[in-house]
């Protein structure tokens, strides 16, 4: 049905088609919302949800204008805490007071609350307000939010709701839900510019608060190259699901696979234990937060590391061999193996290996399956097809993600886009057909989306591109000319480890690229911007390049980075009065943060700032809701007209 249609279908009268046009049109003169941009979370649940719950510093710096000298430092900090973590802390105030002393708690927060709600919900339609309140308290929060305490003849009224309230038992529960709804509202719109997963130890986590916030269709995702491998694994992919299993096994993050999704180890680790032996340079580098392991979990872990990357180096081969257009070909490196394992040539060197496992390799066929490795990988690949969990949390990636976004006059993309030396767009060639620039982008995402939607275990273009868009050297995802996973478990020569950089991450910091790359995802280059993610912004380096149209948003939230990065992680915010850039220092945990009240110390950067506050009327929203107007208009001229 197009626009005209559905609207003169559900607009029928002059009095309802004149009320929306006013409705409408009022709503494109309210300030824009707020939006906000975070990338690479890495499964770091606890410090995103921090900054999710905190609306990047937003809502301390509204409870500080509401309350304007109101406050002490310490009450303010205490209430901000409150709206961060309601449940958390009413558990705690139910232990420090009782009596009179909570029953006067009680009536100063809820008059906290109310204000704190209206003042941030100034800039929203009571419709928008009301969606965003817990249904269940939606009359009590209403007749509160719009009824004034000092108004004598509703006094009586207003303060009743608020005892019964509190006698009723359900003080706590309507505290939760406005500070919930308080949360909303201070931060409109979630921006993820990719890598939720990996890493960090608990990427599910985050994905399910981001379900819970996208209530309103107010998250979207921009695919990163670890989500890829989990996008990818859930479609049947192998070769993804032996890289993921490996990256898990180096973090020490297997319970991930196992008792959140329901992937069964268990044949991996029978053939880990029959074939490798402790190896240091599989040992796990990062223990979880929660508990350190054992020696027995470790050597365990460790040997599991060793096969899987095996199967992933095996599997590597044959993949390579039947997409010659991947030009991937410097990745076939156990056919370079001595056969007594002991050097390897590359590039016309020799090499010694180090921490050498290859007892499952034939020298004469480096990248035949044995009979249970083979039986380990596809019992993996049932697991990951069949995984309930993992495909709810699958189909909201591919639901609300896409390899890029244009968003209110920005480019949101992870990685980046493809080009040689020059500046000129480069890709891939498949069938006879070139795919370059937005074109390269727009095919890798059709192919994923059908390789997501026939989920298989075939050898078809689809699903080999999957696991392209993790290691191809002109993936936008991935941004590198190689991937030297192999010659850093096994040769020690750090020249062998350098994977080299697409030019792209050079030319960015040109105004006049930048502008190029605008034009091509067809967009204002005079006013958008590039939102970058996927690589840590190092200690010393301008995230903010090429006159402020390049944002780079990686900041460190995942840990290994942050010796890197220096700080936390970043969060963009772009609201009405313009850009700025929100750095966080590093997150202790979730249990200290509640106790001693610890909140992330962030610091602001202005980006850019708008001449005058920008409204609605000049987002994407805007545009659809003028579209709408003058339909609306049209309908009504032809019904005055007698139509």
């Amino acid at each position: 049905m197009d626009l005209y249609s559905e609207l003169t279908a559900k607009y029928q009268t002059i009095p309802a088609i004149a009320t929306e046009i006013i409705n409408l049109e009022a709503i494109l003169n309210l300030p824009k919302p707020t939006e906000a941009f975070m990338s690479d979370i890495h499964g770091e649940y606890n410090a995103f949800q921090h900054v999710l719950r905190n609306g990047s510093g937003n809502i301390k710096s509204k409870i500080r204008s509401c309350f304007r000298d109101e406050m002490t430092e310490k009450t303010l900090q205490r209430f901000a805490f409150l709206v961060y973590y309601p449940s958390e802390r009413l558990a705690a105030i139910h232990q420090e007071m009782d009596g009179d002393d909570l029953q006067q708690w009680y009536l100063t927060t809820f008059r906290r609350l109310i204000r704190l709600l209206a003042f941030t919900a100034t800039k929203y339609t009571r419709s928008k307000v009301r969606k965003a309140m817990a249904p269940e308290f939606v009359y009590i929060t209403e007749e509160l939010l719009y009824n004034d305490a000092s108004m004598q003849d509703k006094l009586a009224y207003y303060w009743q709701i608020i005892h019964n309230l509190i006698v009723l038992e359900q003080a706590d529960e309507w505290i939760e839900a406005t500070c919930r709804t308080i949360q909303r509202l201070t931060v409109d719109h979630f921006h993820i510019v990719g890598d939720i997963y990996d890493r960090g130890p608990a990427p599910d986590q985050v994905v399910e608060s981001l379900i819970r916030r996208d209530q309103r269709h107010s998250v979207d995702i921009q695919w990163g190259n670890h989500d890829i491998l989990w996008i990818g694994g859930a479609a049947g992919s192998a070769l993804c699901i032996a890289n993921l299993v490996r990256i898990s096994a180096r973090y020490n993050n297997l319970s991930i696979l196992e008792d959140v999704y329901g992937i069964n180890l268990r044949h991996l680790a029978r053939l880990a234990e029959q074939y490798y032996q402790d190896n240091p340079a599989f040992s796990p580098k990062l223990g979880r937060s929660d508990r350190p392991i054992t020696e027995a979990e470790r050597l365990q872990i460790t040997q599991i590391h060793q096969a899987i990357a095996m199967i992933q180096f095996k599997l590597e081969g044959p993949t390579i061999k039947r997409r010659p257009e991947f030009e991937m070909d410097h990745r076939l490196l156990l056919d370079k193996l001595a056969p007594d394992f002991a050097t390897i040539e590359l590039n016309g060197h020799t090499y010694p290996i180090e921490n050498g496992c290859f007892a499952t390799v034939d020298p004469a066929d480096p990248y035949r399956l044995l009979p249970e490795e083979k039986e380990v990988i596809d019992s993996l690949v049932e697991s990951f097809t069949h995984s309930e969990k993992l495909h709810r949390h699958m189909d909201f990636l591919i639901n609300r993600g896409s390899m890029y976004l244009r968003y209110n006059r920005n480019l949101l993309l992870h990685g980046c886009v493809p080009v040689d030396e020059d500046g000129n767009f480069i890709g891939l060639t498949i069938d006879g057909t070139t795919y370059a620039g937005r074109q390269l982008f727009d095919m890798l995402e059709a192919n994923l989306r059908l390789a997501y939607s026939q989920p298989n275990e075939k050898a078809d273009l689809a699903t080999d591109l999957l696991w392209y868009l993790w290691t191809g050297p002109n993936s936008p995802l991935f941004g590198k000319h190689d991937m030297t996973t192999f010659e850093r478990y096994f040769i020690k020569d750090p020249a062998t480890h350098v994977e080299g950089r697409n030019p792209y991450y050079q030319l960015r910091k040109d105004p006049d690229f930048i502008k190029k790359i605008l034009e091509e995802f067809v967009l204002d280059p005079e006013v958008g911007h590039v939102i970058n993610g996927h690589t840590p912004v190092k200690k010393g380096t301008d995230p903010i390049m090429a006159n402020n149209k390049m944002i780079v948003i990686d900041g460190g939230f995942s840990k290994p980075y942050q010796k890197t990065t220096g700080i936390g992680g970043y969060t963009l915010l772009d609201n009405s009065y313009g850009m700025q850039l929100v750095t966080h220092q590093p997150f202790t945990t979730k249990a200290d943060a509640i106790a001693n009240l610890t909140d992330i110390i962030s610091t602001r950067r202005v980006v850019e700032t708008e001449a005058r506050r920008r409204t609605v009327a000049e987002t994407d929203i805007g545009t659809a809701l003028q579209a709408e107007v003058e339909v609306l208009k049209r309908r009504l001229a032809e019904l005055r007209n007698g139509d």
